[in-house]
């Protein structure tokens, strides 16, 4: 049951325009900082043979393009979320799925895994920008796939949240803004972390290890650390559990 809701969200996502304007919008905006690294890179050849441990091509040119994507899919997965859960209440199809033999954990996992499965589509476009690169040279592939791992990670958590947002409200707009609000504060509690670590101490660390962002300019950076995946793990679950709890309260008052 859950994958045959999987597919029925896949299905739907691709039958409608905005999803693939947000691809194309997501790949040509990527694409342009692509060439702007790769520029850079060009432009910077000369100079990498002479500086001692001297950063490649995956460094100066695909890392930096998995950060810029992170960024911009921070605006984009709340528009591809925004109508997970609230779709339904708004059009009341949502009494339907109560009423049918199937388990609230099976729906909102079964949402997680549509939405999840058109983000790893739209990953795999995007890594293959820099893969393009091994047609004249070489990555580091370690490199490159800690990064990748942290970049599904972390859409995988903006899509927990942005679900959990869809299951609070009948509009999708509203979730779409609260989601995007809630992940921008997960955001830049790494700031408030680093700005309150010299004077609160252990308060600056734990405002530092909740952010979202800090964990994956480790994985960013080639660091693989079971701790990082474990954090985005337990977030991920914990914003499922959330909007499962939150289906199962809303269905006993029917």
């Amino acid at each position: 049951m859950i994958f045959t809701i999987a597919g029925r969200e896949l299905r739907s996502l691709f039958l409608s325009p905005q999803a693939w304007s947000i691809l194309a919008v997501v790949q040509l905006i990527l694409a342009y900082m692509f060439l702007v690294q790769i520029d850079l890179f060009m432009q910077l050849q000369p100079r990498l043979p002479t500086l001692p441990g001297a950063p490649g091509i995956t460094e100066i040119v695909a890392v930096p393009l998995l950060g810029n994507a992170a960024m911009i899919l921070l605006l984009i997965v709340p528009l591809i979320t925004m109508r997970l859960i609230s779709d339904e209440r708004r059009n009341q199809t949502l009494t339907l799925l109560f009423a049918a033999p199937i388990s609230m954990t099976s729906i909102v996992v079964g949402k997680f895994v549509g939405v999840m499965a058109f983000l790893l589509i739209m990953l795999l476009m995007i890594l293959m920008m820099p893969l393009a690169l091994l047609l004249g040279g070489s990555l580091d592939f370690g490199v490159l796939a800690a990064a990748a791992l942290g970049l599904f990670l972390l859409l995988a958590s903006f899509a927990a949240v942005g679900l959990f947002m869809s299951s609070l409200t009948a509009q999708p707009t509203v979730a779409a803004v609260s989601t995007f609000g809630v992940l921008l504060l997960l955001w830049i509690l790494d700031w408030a972390g680093n700005s309150a670590g010299g004077d609160a101490g252990q308060g600056g660390d734990v405002l530092g290890y909740l952010s979202i962002l800090r964990h994956y300019e480790a994985l960013l950076k080639g660091v693989f650390n079971s701790a990082d995946v474990v954090y985005y793990l337990l977030f991920i679950t914990v914003f499922l559990v959330l909007s499962i709890r939150r289906l199962d309260a809303e269905r006993t008052q029917y």
